[in-house]
C-alpha cells in the first residue's frame, strides 16, 4: 500500500518526517540524558536509519529501529509517529492508532500526527471518528487541502450532506477538475437542497468528462442517485464495454437491477463484481438484501454473515440480520444485532427503530418507547443513497 499522494481520490497517507518539527531527537537525547552514549546507541542515528528503511519500504527494519529509539528515549514522539506509519502500511490499524495517539500526546502541536490518526479511522470506514480528527486539523490549518478534502469525504460517507457541502464547496478552485470531487459535491448539494450548487457541479462534471470508463461510471452514479435507472444503466453498460473488469461497474449495474426489483439479475452482477473485488463487503450485503426482499432468509443471513466477515463494522449487514431474526421472532438475537449496529453508528435512526421493536416484543416497554422516540420523525437517508465504494479505493 502506497502512503504517498493518491491523485484524484486524495487518499493521502503522510510519512511523518519530523526532524526539526515538534520535539526533535537531539532535544529528546538531552532530556533523557542519552548524550554521550556510543554511536551505536545514538537515537538520532538509529532514527535516521529507521527513516531510511521506511523510505525503502523495509518495514521490519524500520520497526526495529524506531523501537530501539524508544528504548533509549521513551519520549521520542517522532519514533511513535513513524511506528504508526509502519503499521498503517501493514494495515494493522489498531496498532497504528496506539502509536499515533502516543505521538499525539507528546507532540500535540504537530497536525500531521492527527491527520494520520484520522486516516487510520478512515481506512476502517470509521467515518465519525475520522471526522473528529480531520476537523481538528482543518481548525488548526484552515488552508490544509488534504485534510479538508478528507473531511468532506467523511461527511459525504456519513450522509451529513450540509456539512459535506460546507466543507467541499470552498475547494472548488483547486478541485473543480476532479471528477470524484464534482460527483460528491453535486450529490451532497442535491440532498442538502442546494440546487444552485448541484447544477453548477453537475454542469462542470459533464463539461470536463470524456469517454473513459471511469468517467462513465461516475455519470452513471449521478443518474442512479436520482433513480433515473435507464440513464444510469446506459452509462454503466458503456463503462463495462470499455473495461469489463472495471472495479464496481458490475456493482452499480446490480444496484440498477435492485432499483427495478430485478433481484436475480442483481445477484448475478454483484457476484461478477465480487470476482473482481473479492474483499468488498458491499457485494455480499447487497446479495443479502436481494434475498431478504424475496423472503429467502436462509440465503440472506448467509450473505450478511459473509459481508461481516469481510468488514466486521457493516452496520447495514447487522441490521439485515436483526430484521431476519425479528421476522423469525427471535427477538433477543434481533436486539443483539441492533445493539451492534448502534455501537458502530449511534445516530442510525433505523437501528433505533429496529431495537425499539425488538424491545417491545420482549416486553421492555419503557426502553422500547425511548428507542421509538429516538427514531420518530426522522428519515434515514441511507435507504435511498447509493454507496460509493470506489471513492474509498486506493489508487491502482
Amino acid at each position: 500500500m502506497s502512503l504517498s499522494s493518491a491523485g484524484n481520490t486524495r487518499l493521502i497517507f503522510i510519512i511523518m518526517i519530523l526532524s526539526g518539527a515538534g520535539m526533535s531527537l537531539p532535544a529528546a537525547q538531552q532530556a533523557s540524558g542519552a548524550v554521550g552514549k556510543a554511536a551505536s546507541r545514538d537515537p538520532a542515528q538509529i532514527f535516521q536509519r529507521g527513516q531510511d528503511a521506511l523510505g525503502r519500504g523495509n518495514l521490519d527494519d524500520a520497526e526495529r529501529d524506531f523501537r530501539q529509539v524508544l528504548e533509549i528515549d521513551s519520549q521520542a514522539g517522532a519514533a511513535y509517529a513513524n511506528l504508526g506509519v509502519v503499521y498503517m502500511r501493514r494495515k494493522q490499524w489498531a496498532k497504528a492508532l496506539g502509536e499515533l495517539k502516543a505521538a499525539e500526546r507528546l507532540m500535540p502541536q504537530v497536525a500531521g500526527v492527527r491527520l494520520n490518526i484520522g486516516l487510520a479511522y478512515y481506512r476502517q470506514n470509521e467515518f465519525l471518528q475520522a471526522i473528529r480528527e480531520f476537523a481538528a486539523v482543518v481548525r488548526a490549518q484552515p488552508d490544509a487541502l488534504q485534510a479538508r478534502f478528507l473531511l468532506g469525504q467523511c461527511y459525504f460517507f456519513a450522509d451529513r450532506w450540509a456539512d459535506a457541502v460546507a466543507t467541499l464547496g470552498p475547494l472548488w478552485e483547486q478541485e473543480s477538475g476532479n471528477l470524484q470531487y464534482l460527483y460528491m459535491l453535486s450529490n451532497a448539494a442535491y440532498r442538502a437542497g442546494r440546487k444552485d450548487l448541484d447544477e453548477r457541479a453537475a454542469a462542470q462534471l459533464l463539461k470536463i468528462g470524456s469517454d473513459s470508463p471511469e468517467y462513465q461510471l461516475i455519470v452513471g452514479e449521478y443518474y442512479l442517485n436520482r433513480e433515473e435507472y435507464d440513464a444510469a444503466m446506459k452509462q454503466f453498460e458503456a463503462a463495462a464495454r470499455g473495461n469489463p473488469k472495471l472495479p464496481f461497474v458490475h456493482f452499480y449495474r446490480g444496484r440498477v437491477h435492485m432499483g427495478k426489483q430485478e433481484y436475480a439479475q442483481a445477484r448475478q452482477e454483484f457476484l461478477k463484481d465480487a470476482a473482481i473485488e473479492p474483499d468488498v463487503a458491499l457485494n455480499y450485503e447487497e446479495i443479502g438484501n436481494s434475498y431478504w426482499l424475496t423472503e429467502d432468509d436462509v440465503n440472506a443471513e448467509k450473505n450478511y454473515r459473509k459481508a461481516l466477515g469481510k468488514d466486521p463494522r457493516r452496520a447495514n449487514s447487522m441490521l439485515g440480520l436483526a430484521k431476519i431474526y425479528q421476522r423469525r421472532q427471535k427477538y433477543e438475537a434481533a436486539l443483539a444485532e441492533a445493539d451492534a449496529a448502534l455501537k458502530v453508528d449511534p445516530e442510525r435512526t433505523d437501528a433505533h427503530y429496529v431495537r425499539g421493536q425488538a424491545l417491545r416484543h420482549l416486553g421492555r416497554k419503557v426502553e422500547a418507547k425511548k428507542e421509538m422516540a429516538a427514531a420518530a420523525g426522522k428519515s434515514d437517508p441511507r435507504d435511498s443513497t447509493v454507496a460509493s465504494p470506489e471513492l474509498l479505493e486506493e489508487p491502482r
